[in-house]
């Protein structure tokens, strides 16, 4: 069994190669940039995509990060099946089929693709990543702005979900399966706020606003407006609680709770 790993290079690659070597795995790394004996993975290069996974049997597809990922990853998919791969680990978003989020559309459209191609498939939906939060602490003074109102979000940390691809892609059993991967618990920014003044000993509040305001102040602060657009969206579906419900199936891979969120909250100001 060959198996190569997509995006290596990548925040939550690099999280699965750690994961992956900490099990014993052997694998091929596929990036833009490839360390030496790695594959050159580009998704907007279908000729070179079908070279990078020439005899790969098992193939961990970690979603693009921006772009029209509809055809990027429809390059990949194609180019998997005809270079011959056996089983495609993509990389989701919570009930991609149904869920309301902009950002669900590429996932859902990936994987009908991958359903299509008659290849084995494990989706793994992920909901929110920890860091997606905390990150922003580096440079939040005080008042963290959302438009998620008292919505609750059952993240987990980006390592958790990193590991559950290393299981699922070094065991077996996972075949034409969709994993729901959420964390142990679901929390509101107020929580999170409540969280973070606990830890840094600092005052921190959780403010909601209405989602043209927010926006608005992204792109005001520097952002393109269509990520702007993007985190917007999450926060108005959180406030409807498409990112609420808990699954056990992560737990379940990684076999123990998911990482607490104050873990992740004490790893960027301390306490």
């Amino acid at each position: 069994m060959t198996l190569l790993l997509t995006g290596a290079n990548g925040q939550l690659g690099t999280l699965i190669k750690k994961h992956l070597t900490e099990r014993g795995a052997t694998f091929l790394e596929g990036s833009r940039t490839p360390p030496e004996g790695g594959r050159q993975v580009d998704y907007t290069d279908p000729a070179g995509l079908e070279r990078a996974f020439a005899g790969v049997t098992k193939l961990i597809l970690i979603s693009a990060p921006s772009g029209d990922r509809i055809a990027l990853h429809g390059n990949a998919v194609t180019a998997a099946k005809n270079a011959g791969v056996q089983h495609i680990i993509y990389t989701s978003l919570t009930e991609a089929p149904t869920s309301p989020l902009g950002l669900a559309a590429d996932h859902k459209a990936t994987e009908e693709a991958i359903r299509a191609s008659g290849v084995a498939y494990t989706f793994l939906r992920n909901n929110m990543y920890h860091e997606n939060y905390t990150a922003q602490l580096a440079y939040t003074e005080g008042t963290f702005l959302t438009s998620a109102g008292s919505g609750l979000v059952a993240s987990a940390s980006r390592d958790d979900f990193a590991l559950a691809a290393a299981v699922v892609a070094t065991t077996s059993g996972h075949e034409n399966t969709a994993y729901e991967l959420t964390g142990s618990t679901a929390w509101t920014f107020d929580d999170f706020a409540a969280q973070v003044a606990a830890i840094s000993g600092k005052p921190f509040v959780h403010k909601s606003i209405p989602a043209a305001e927010l926006r608005a102040g992204y792109v005001a602060g520097g952002l393109p407006e269509e990520a702007a657009e993007v985190f917007t969206d999450i926060y108005v579906h959180v406030a409807d609680e498409a990112l609420a419900e808990v699954r056990p199936d992560l737990e379940k891979l990684i076999g123990r709770p998911t990482t607490p969120l104050a873990d992740s909250i004490r790893a960027v100001v301390g306490g």
